[in-house]
């Protein structure tokens, strides 16, 4: 299977996001994860995904202010690069 650039877009359901981000990189694509509309809820669920993302080496990134000081923070434009340089997104 080839090598694809995937990237998530969590936008509704954060968790379900980590966790298909987490389970495309097995397949050893390159995964980005931005989250977006509203700051990642703090549940336990949220904290089991997340050590998924950090086993799968994704570092995730937003565009919710709210987390700029956690994650790198993307603007319209770089969220719009990201979009350009992916070969599939999926938004969830």
């Amino acid at each position: 299977m080839e090598e694809k650039k995937i990237l998530v877009l969590g936008r509704r359901d954060h968790t379900e996001a980590m966790r298909v981000a987490a389970g495309l990189t097995i397949f050893g694509h390159d995964v980005r994860l931005v989250f977006m509309t509203e700051p990642v809820a703090d549940t336990d669920a949220n904290a089991e995904q997340a050590e998924l993302l950090e086993l799968s080496d994704i570092v995730p990134e937003t565009t919710v202010p709210e987390m700029g000081d956690d994650l790198a923070l993307l603007d319209a434009a770089a969220l719009g690069a990201a979009i350009a340089d992916a070969d599939r997104v999926v938004s969830i």
